[in-house]
């Protein structure tokens, strides 16, 4: 499953792991991606959605 949500376009951030011995390590952060049935434009579709646009309302479910 992609790792980009269709709606924003969010994908995954990059950084360092840092130790107490502050040792930096390469990481990454995915974000929570949903494969969820939506309404765009009349019509029912599944896309990869990420959890803050399905609680911010910036997408109709489909029931």
């Amino acid at each position: 499953m992609s790792s980009k949500c269709d709606i924003c376009g969010k994908t995954r951030s990059v950084g360092h792991r840092i130790t107490r011995a502050d040792n930096r390590v390469k990481r990454i952060w995915k974000p929570n991606i949903q494969r969820i049935r939506i309404v765009v434009d009349g019509r029912n579709v599944r896309k990869n959605v990420c959890t803050t646009c399905i609680r911010s309302g910036k997408i109709t479910r489909a029931i």
